[in-house]
């Protein structure tokens, strides 16, 4: 489906708002939170997913299939291939996170590479070697400071969005999961929404088992429930990657202080003595704000460059839903 710009109403946006704080909240919770009739809330919502506007699913640690390190990646094409590489990559299961970018590279990937794995390989062999692809640099990440989905929650509160404090996400071990947990976490990746029983009828297991090692998944923060929806559809204008550079001895502190603005949505420390930025805001002015008032201003920043992000096309390991139609749009 085609995403326009604000395309959704008051009652989209609180049910979307209600599902990225949960994404498996039930139809009756999600319809007190936004004030409205279960009916309503339902069909609504069944419709939001149903279209392609959202989609939910689970994603988990990098390290849930085996001990892994995250390299972020930097790729530039050749001319007019963007969209062709993109696509070549976006089949790749181990790319959590890609982007079509403005700047100096075209693309921007993590990529998961297993400690049994070959890293030259999955680069050399495997990535460069996709048509279109001329150059690619990697950088792996150190720390994840914030991963967050409340970025939108400012469209239903009627005071400002302000600073909070953050819990750095959960570091996991290979040995928080066990055969029937990667089974279970299989199941729900395409729909997080997926009902137990039908989780356990598939496996072969008791409902309560399925439901109890979930649950205590992601209590631990070992897998996490994903509700994406395309920023520009919720009226935000900006979705922007910053690479900022900080003063060795100011890394921790500098992110820290970032990881309290409501609209970092992802924040990491990177070998390069850089923090890798990921904010969305409503509008050109609040980056304007942010960049000047809060980035430019915190002691150890030292410069930044930016990328805008154009299209995102993998988010926490899953495709968006609405990519392959906004790219076919523009190749029309």
């Amino acid at each position: 489906m085609s995403i326009a710009p604000n395309q959704f109403d008051e009652l989209d946006r609180r049910i979307i708002v209600a599902l990225q704080n949960d994404g498996r909240a039930s139809w009756t919770e999600i319809a007190e939170h936004s004030g409205t009739s279960l009916a309503t809330v339902t069909r609504r919502g069944q419709q939001l997913l149903t279209s392609g506007a959202i989609r939910i699913g689970v994603s988990s640690d990098i390290n849930s299939p085996g001990t892994a390190d995250m390299f972020v990646l930097r790729i530039g094409c050749r001319a007019g291939t963007q969209m062709q590489v993109a696509r070549a990559l976006a089949e790749r299961a181990n790319l959590r996170f890609l982007c079509v970018v403005t700047g100096n590279f075209d693309l921007l990937a993590e990529l998961v590479c297993k400690k049994s794995e070959s890293l030259h390989v999955r680069l050399i062999n495997e990535i460069q070697a996709i048509d279109g692809v001329e150059v690619c640099e990697s950088t792996p990440v150190l720390h994840t400071y914030k991963v967050t989905q409340s970025w939108a929650q400012g469209l239903i509160s009627e005071s400002e969005p302000t600073a909070t404090s953050v819990t750095e996400p959960h570091s996991c071990d290979p040995s928080h999961f066990d055969e029937t947990d990667l089974r279970i976490l299989e199941q729900l990746r395409e729909d997080g929404r997926a009902s137990m029983r039908s989780v356990a009828e598939v496996l072969g297991v008791n409902e309560s088992t399925v439901r109890r090692r979930f649950e205590s998944m992601r209590e631990r923060g070992c897998a996490w429930v994903l509700t994406l929806v395309a920023a520009s559809a919720l009226g935000f204008q900006s979705e922007i990657i910053l690479n900022i550079s900080v003063s060795p001895s100011r890394l921790d502190a500098v992110a820290h202080e970032l990881a309290t603005y409501v609209g970092v949505r992802y924040l990491a420390a990177t070998l390069d003595c850089s923090l890798m930025c990921e904010v969305i805001m409503p509008s050109t002015q609040d980056v304007y704000d942010f960049v000047t008032h809060g980035l430019g201003t915190i002691d150890g920043v030292l410069g930044w460059t930016a990328n805008v992000e154009l299209l995102t096309l993998k988010r926490g390991f899953l495709e968006t839903p609405w990519w392959k139609s906004m790219a076919d749009d523009e190749q029309s």
